[in-house]
């Protein structure tokens, strides 16, 4: 039995292992691309861009699931579902997707595994309490995670049937940034467990107001999120309630640009000069407020929900005399005042 003073042992070590693995590690590096048809430098530098590190030439640090996975590879490639020439980039996407996942679950583990003793501390558990636990919750995270997956796969159905209709990874979309204020000066005088709290707050209310407004998260990066939206409608929407429902005082506050166009998704992300447009408009706006480029204020000119007022040109990286459009709700009755913000009538400019 592994003694519990010494952390888990070689034991516990492979039980957890092999069942993650599907069984235990046999073959070197470059056993498993002979057995798998494919050249050592390829299958390197596909676990490259999975993000594992290199593995010495003489070790013996896969499975039969790292000869069926590539097994699989092959049959997808030939297939031509996969082109050999992007076989890399689809492996960095997945690996850094499923990264951060595993990174995320690997804690959400830990923390199941810590057990209350009868003095009400909290220790961890044995190793084979580790394991037991392991082989409970992980097929249950397996299937929850093949059925989100399938889940966000029929909510992209339509961008599969664009193909047919010549579209293909070009969308028209609003693009928006969410950007927390002050974020880097307020993060330093915060513990770790006070940030990561922040931090969590902050992706659930932003996931939940652009979810709610079909919207797609496309990435978060601490202080700021990245979203897309179809209807310009629901792009105003998005970048009005932000902000609102992420403001208390203990908060650093939040604001929002966002631009319209058309954008290339590759890889579950977006590229275009939209997206830049968009960035440039969140870190010129005022904190609490929503500014946006001239394609997404047209589209909402005429919208009940809202108005929209040109402020002062300004000249900013990649962009001479920007003119950035602020939104703010319409006022409901006709002597409703409009709603309160950063800017004064000094702020606009004499267009519009």
């Amino acid at each position: 039995m592994d003694d519990p003073g010494e952390g888990p042992g070689p034991s516990a070590r492979e039980a957890l292992e092999q069942l993650l693995l599907d069984g235990p590690r046999r073959y070197t590096r470059l056993q498993v691309a002979e057995m798998a048809g494919m050249a050592s430098q390829r299958t390197q530098r596909l676990w490259r861009a999975l993000g594992f590190p290199d593995a010495a030439d003489d070790d013996p640090a896969f499975t039969d699931a790292d000869v069926a996975a590539l097994g699989v590879l092959s049959e997808l490639i030939d297939s031509g579902f996969v082109d050999a020439a992007t076989e890399a980039s689809i492996a960095r996407a997945m690996g850094q997707a499923l990264s951060r996942l595993a990174d995320w679950q690997a804690d959400m583990l830990a923390d199941a595994l810590m057990r209350t003793g009868p003095d009400g501390e909290r220790r961890p558990a044995s190793p084979e309490e580790a394991v037991a636990v392991a082989q409970a919750l992980l097929p249950r995270m397996r299937d929850i995670q093949s059925y989100v997956w399938r889940r966000h796969l029929a909510a992209n159905a339509d961008r599969l049937l664009a193909v047919s209709a010549g579209q293909g990874d070009r969308r028209v979309l609003a693009v928006g940034f969410a950007d927390l204020v002050g974020y880097t000066s307020r993060s330093r005088g915060m513990g770790g467990r006070e940030l990561g709290a922040m931090v969590e707050d902050f992706e659930s209310t932003a996931t939940e107001v652009i979810a709610r407004h079909r919207g797609r998260v496309v990435k978060t990066v601490g202080d700021g999120v990245l979203f897309t939206v179809a209807s310009p409608g629901d792009a105003a929407e998005i970048g009005l309630l932000l902000p609102e429902a992420w403001d208390t005082e203990e908060r650093p506050p939040l604001r929002v640009g966002a631009a319209y166009g058309t954008v290339l998704t590759r890889l579950g992300d977006v590229y275009s000069p939209v997206v830049n447009l968009a960035s440039r408009l969140t870190s010129l706006a005022r904190p609490g407020a929503v500014l946006v480029d001239r394609d997404l204020a047209d589209r909402l000119r005429d919208h009940p929900g809202y108005r929209v007022r040109p402020l002062r040109r300004v000249s900013v990286r990649g962009y001479d005399h920007l003119q950035p459009w602020l939104v703010r709700r319409r006022p409901t009755g006709d002597d409703a005042p409009a709603a309160p913000d950063a800017y004064d009538e000094d702020s606009f400019d004499d267009e519009g």
